[in-house]
């Protein structure tokens, strides 16, 4: 994975850390007996919160929804928030590379980690690392975090089998709403910039016809070639696609060059995220928002940039 502007983020790591606590803790970990966690993004941090309830306090190390993950750089503060954290939930997939880093700096034989990757069998040549989108993810996740706290904590095992069974009743809404969007718009043509929801455009039918190579390309800060520039234009000056689907946490020029094809021809546009929006979102909520606003851009043609 190729870092883009990485001294932009550095000096935003303190801020995400200072606001990232996702649950309230019992206690302090040496007074109240919370479990200390960590989630490498916000999203994981969440599930983590809502299985381990009033028994973890959690970190979630990439939490603004402003700033582009793939150019992250690490800090002591994140260093120490990591070396302390009994539980850990990373993505893997050289997404969150700098996690692996931090942890084998400050070993700790009691600390659980939980990488996606590997929890899902995944290769490391898997071509999209944005893995919370698909919507087998975070049911594992989900179950991995409810077996590790149980471990750490085997006295309220049950309090995390019972959040467990809250959080996957949670995500039918959105299942629902991906399953409907599949049998009444199916095969719909999408244009997007990067990979980061084409697992979930997958599961909801969609049709992406943007080449791969492309979404790609910008992920990783590199220029796309001119002739992929071309055909990306002519999606929306030729009327091809239906959506235009952006990362929204990366709006470069060329970005904005899309942006400006889709309006002037009438094509709504629908703004993606990779991290959580915060406040006033789960991963489940933010999920079903996202399907709901490709919806609105398909049936209404109303554009969502911002959740």
């Amino acid at each position: 994975m190729v870092v883009r502007n990485a001294a932009a983020v550095a000096a935003l790591v303190g801020v995400s850390l200072a606001v990232a606590a996702c649950s309230p803790a019992s206690g302090s970990p040496t007074t109240g007996g919370a479990i200390v966690a960590v989630g490498a993004e916000n999203e994981y941090a969440n599930v983590i919160s809502q299985i381990g309830g009033k028994y973890v306090h959690v970190t979630a190390i990439l939490s603004n929804p402003n700033t582009d993950p793939h150019t992250f750089e690490s800090s002591p503060s994140v260093s120490q928030a990591v070396s302390a954290a009994r539980l850990v939930v990373q993505n893997g997939v050289g997404y969150d590379s700098w996690m692996n880093k931090i942890e084998a700096a400050a070993p700790n034989s009691t600390r659980k980690v939980i990488d996606v990757q590997a929890l899902l069998h995944l290769p490391d040549s898997t071509p999209n690392p944005h893995l919370w989108y698909a919507p087998a993810t975070m049911p594992a996740v989900a179950r991995a975090i409810a077996a590790g706290l149980s471990s750490l904590l085997p006295a309220h095992a049950a309090a995390f089998r019972a959040n467990l069974a809250r959080f996957n009743a949670s995500l039918r809404p959105w299942y629902q709403a991906l399953a409907r969007f599949k049998a009444t718009y199916p095969g719909t043509p999408v244009a997007t910039t990067e990979p980061v929801g084409d697992y979930m455009l997958q599961a909801a039918g969609t049709r992406n016809l943007t080449p791969f190579r492309f979404q790609a390309d910008v992920m990783n800060g590199v220029d796309p070639s001119p002739q992929d520039v071309s055909l990306e234009n002519s999606l929306f000056s030729g009327h091809k696609v239906k959506v235009f689907l952006y990362n929204q946490q990366v709006t470069d020029s060329l970005t904005q060059s899309f942006l400006g094809l889709a309006r002037e021809h009438g094509i709504p546009v629908v703004g993606l995220y990779e991290t959580m929006p915060t406040p006033g979102y789960t991963y489940q909520s933010w999920m079903l928002a996202e399907v709901r606003a490709l919806e609105k851009a398909v049936a209404d043609r109303v554009s969502t940039a911002r959740l």
